[in-house]
């Protein structure tokens, strides 16, 4: 089978990266046709300043010409995939297939109505800006042949917000590079504070509020909070942490994606995200996975997705209802009676389903179920 990955997609996304692997593992013939223009932006929504963001569309805009000419030009594979974000390259792609008779697939991922109005409003529901977003995403969806999510929660939200028959979305999981986040060994229980660990953007959908709401009902605690991370709400939590100071809470805004792991090393639980929109009960971000596959105590919201990869085991998961804080700190205490004896890592039997081999076969098994093409030779 051949697959051309097409587009302007973030290669610094891990969902680029997992699902890439994971094709190569498949055995499928990849044959990328990029443009570099997302790499070094974490959160797009939070793009500031005039000359930043014209330079960054002006690369974007003339990037799609040689996208164009290449993607015509390209011995014909099965399928062309359009990576996230793919919201113009879409169009692009639709059109050149389109005379070629190939079937396009495009990874929609998120939403961009739903993230920017819905989930962190920062169009307000039912202005003329929101609408225009919310048909030109319509019409994107519209232009592929098959179109996934995340998770089978999230597929099935896109349809209800685009009015898209049940079934017309798929899902692949975003999975774990599991290479960078191995296998750790059990927390070392001294006598030292209990560490809780949360990083992440700090945007709605993580409910970070609801994090500083729990340390605060445990406060007299020997617990030591960590927070990695910055994004729309930092401002908010700073004000927060500002009027009623919480010595035990550490925040660093930023480390390295290749020192995860070491975070992950040094924490005796680690944390989900706890926001009570339909969104953040649709997915499963990617430090769900990358906590799981280091094997380390996970406490997170529940809801459909989480359903999908987890189920509650005490002493190794925590499913808490959304912007709970009794809840989240409920589990934590239950967690700190029960560490002591914890015998092994955490998710053993999850991990083999999560790395970039099963999220290939994921990928796979939607092209085989969507009669797309047939088996890779």
């Amino acid at each position: 089978m051949r697959v051309v990955f097409w587009g302007t997609y973030d290669t610094g996304k891990p969902r680029t990266r997992i699902l890439r692997e994971g094709l190569s593992r498949q055995g499928v013939e990849l044959h990328e046709i990029h443009a570099s223009t997302w790499e070094g932006i974490e959160d797009k929504s939070q793009l500031r300043g005039f000359v930043r963001l014209a330079g960054i569309a002006l690369r974007w805009l003339f990037s799609y010409p040689r996208l164009a000419w290449r993607l015509a030009r390209v011995a014909r594979p099965d399928l062309v995939l359009v990576g996230y974000p793919g919201h113009v390259d879409v169009f692009i792609a639709a059109l050149v297939c389109r005379f070629r008779r190939i079937p396009v697939a495009w990874d929609v991922f998120l939403s961009a109505y739903d993230t920017i109005c819905l989930d962190r409003r920062l169009l307000r529901e039912g202005s003329l800006a929101a609408r225009l977003l919310r048909r030109l995403e319509a019409s994107a969806i519209a232009r592929a042949d098959y179109v996934f999510m995340d998770t089978q929660a999230h597929a099935r939200r896109i349809e209800r917000l685009f009015d898209l028959p049940k079934g017309h979305c798929d899902a692949v999981w975003v999975g774990v590079e599991a290479e960078r986040f191995p296998r750790l060994p059990l927390a070392q229980r001294g006598h030292g504070p209990f560490r809780v660990l949360f990083y992440g953007q700090f945007i709605p959908l993580h409910g970070i509020t609801t994090i500083i709401e729990a340390a605060r009902l445990l406060r007299q605690r020997d617990i030591e909070w960590r927070l990695v991370g910055v994004g729309q709400e930092a401002p908010r939590i700073r004000a927060l942490l500002d009027a009623d100071p919480l010595p035990r809470v550490s925040w660093m805004e930023w480390v390295p994606y290749e020192a995860l792991a070491g975070e992950l090393r040094e924490a005796d639980i680690c944390l989900g995200i706890f926001g009570d929109s339909e969104k953040a009960a649709s997915v499963i971000p990617n430090k769900v996975f990358q906590i799981v596959a280091s094997g380390r105590p996970l406490v997170t919201r529940d809801g459909p997705a989480a359903r999908e990869l987890l189920v509650s085991q005490p002493g190794c998961t925590y499913l808490v209802p959304c912007a709970d804080a009794k809840s989240l700190a409920d589990a934590l205490l239950a967690h700190m009676a029960l560490a002591a004896t914890a015998q092994s890592p955490c998710h053993e039997s999850t991990r083999p389903r999560i790395d970039a081999t099963a999220i290939g076969e994921q990928f796979m098994d939607m092209i085989r179920r969507r009669n797309i093409v047939g088996r890779p030779s």
